[in-house]
This record gives C-alpha cells, structure tokens and sequence, in this order.
C-alpha cells in the first residue's frame, strides 16, 4: 500500500508517516519511482509508536524499544528485559515531571489566591493607598 493508504488505515497523517521514517520508526520499501511501499505489518507499527508516544516516550526510545514490544490486547508488552528497564527508567522521569508541574501548580494557585485576596480587600475598602 502507499503512504495514502496507510494513513486512511492507521488515522496518522502522512506528515506525520513521514517523520516516523526519518526518526527510523518505520522502513517502507521504495520503488524505482521512489514511492514509498508500506505492508500490512506496518500498520501495527504504526499503532505501536501511537500507543508509545501517548505513554511519553520520545521517538530516539521509541526506535530501540519498539522491535522488543508484543501486542497484549490494546496494551503494549516488554519482551526484551533490558527495555522493560528502560521503560521503567523512563517511567520515573515522568513521575519526576509530574511532581515538579504539580510543585509548580501549587505555587501558581497560592500566587493568584493571593492575588485575589488583596483584589477583594481592596474592592471593600476602596484603592489602595500608596505609604
């Protein structure tokens, strides 16, 4: 199939079909036109580094893990022991992220709560007065 059909069939644009190549995640063959030539097997690649890519990963990853992961129903599945490491190492700098982005909404909240509180106080005693 060419890269039209492979988009209609996996719901990914050609753009994006295209990266994926580049970034080594998919390997059409070529013909001598220079279209490229996509087989059922790609497809499942394609909902694979979907599926990967959702879950965070980053394609430079996704290039080494993806020959190592089996479909488990709709889920991915590790069967490569030293990618089912790296998957947990990565898994541990999103819990990172998450923590820093959670610190940082907090502090954001506190900000505009107190921001708001100064705008009430001030809505019931009239403007601030300058020292």
């Amino acid at each position: 199939m060419f890269i039209g059909e492979l988009s209609k069939r996996s719901g990914v644009s050609t753009r994006s079909l295209r990266y994926y190549e580049q970034q080594g995640l998919l390997r059409p063959q070529r013909r001598a036109s220079g279209y490229r030539e996509y087989d059922e097997s790609d497809v499942a690649a394609v909902r694979r580094v979907r599926i990967l890519l959702t879950a965070g990963l980053h394609t430079n990853l996704i290039r080494e893990v993806l020959p190592c992961m089996t479909e488990e129903g709709a889920i991915l599945a590790p069967t490569c022991e030293e990618m089912a490491q790296d998957l947990k190492s990565e898994r541990e700098r999103l819990s990172s992220s998450i923590e820093q982005l959670q610190d940082a909404h907090a502090m954001l909240s506190s900000i505009i709560h107190a921001g708001e509180a100064i705008t009430a106080g001030s809505d019931r005693n009239g403007p601030p007065t300058s020292s």
